[in-house]
């Protein structure tokens, strides 16, 4: 089975995979959350979304830290 994106550029944002499942679902759970509350649908499921920031290196655990604080603060 091939994955997209694989896994090595994953992990280079994210050093470990059971942090990296971490960091994936709570982003794709702020994705869902903030369609939801503007009423726009998502073009593709959310966890999708989440998987390319993390690949495209806008999103690492530093950042998905910063971003969990700042919506539970």
């Amino acid at each position: 089975m091939m994955l997209y994106p694989p896994m090595s550029q994953l992990t280079t944002n994210v050093p470990n995979r059971y942090l990296l499942v971490n960091v994936v679902a709570r982003r794709a759970r702020q994705l869902s959350q903030e369609a939801e509350i503007l009423g726009e649908p998502l073009d593709e499921k959310s966890v999708t979304m989440a998987i390319e920031e993390v690949a495209d290196g806008k999103l690492s655990v530093a950042a998905a830290d910063v971003a969990i604080r700042n919506v539970e603060a």
